[in-house]
């Protein structure tokens, strides 16, 4: 399951040119590791697709007006769950210090329960360890392809794979609840969410979250970060 958690994780990344050049290696693995059932790749082909016939820079304008203009899209899966509360900064540093104890280095600027970082994560444990940790956030997953969905968005097929590698269904009340919150949230344009005062969980200064988790876990003398190009 390591190749085709790691080809999911590149996939739900910004798209960058090393990723169109190498998207057949993606692809491949994808396909050829057995993991994802037949109709689980037919709903992610027409993503895959795109990756091979669109230019980086549409896929990344793409990408950009799915994900960057809606929090009810957020790729950073404790924002669903806890929004802008201190609860999700003390989850996040929690997050961040299991990744140290299991020798996972973050060579990038980005929050620990950013998707993509936590399926390179997952893809460096056991199966059953994997899909133990997957089950966790499911219900973001399920909600997130829902979301998708409705837009139809291809990126839903990444989330319907996740669920069938978990292999159990996430909490059908938990799931309803997050959708329903979203929707609620969708009602406040992005100009306005910016030009209120923002809750912040590890300083006073606003927007900031990246920078104070990533100093957090960089004082426990074993986190790398740096910016990386995935």
């Amino acid at each position: 399951m390591i190749r085709t958690l790691r080809a999911l994780a590149l996939l739900l990344d910004y798209p960058s040119e090393s990723l169109k050049t190498h998207f057949s290696e993606v692809r491949e693995a994808l396909e050829t590791e057995g993991f994802l059932k037949p109709e689980s790749l037919a709903k992610l082909r027409p993503l895959m697709d795109n990756f091979e016939v669109l230019p980086l820079l549409e896929l990344q304008m793409n990408y950009s007006e799915l994900f960057d203009n809606s929090r009810a899209l957020s790729l950073h899966f404790f924002e669903h769950i806890h929004g802008e509360s201190r609860d999700r900064g003390q989850a996040m540093l929690d997050l961040g210090e299991e990744y140290i104890e299991r020798g996972f280095y973050i060579e990038r600027d980005e929050l620990p329960d950013f998707i993509p970082m936590f399926l390179e994560f997952t893809s460096c444990l056991t199966i059953d360890e994997a899909r133990d940790w997957l089950s966790q956030p499911s219900h973001v997953f399920a909600a997130l392809k829902e979301r998708l969905q409705e837009r139809d968005a291809e990126y839903a097929g990444i989330f319907d794979a996740l669920l069938t590698l978990i292999q159990e269904k996430p909490d059908p009340e938990a799931v309803r609840e997050l959708v329903e919150r979203a929707k609620a949230s969708e009602k406040t344009s992005i100009d306005e969410v910016w030009e209120e005062e923002q809750v912040t969980f590890m300083a006073s200064q606003p927007h900031k979250p990246v920078n104070k988790i990533v100093d957090r876990l960089k004082a426990a003398g074993k986190l790398i970060v740096s910016s990386s190009d995935t």
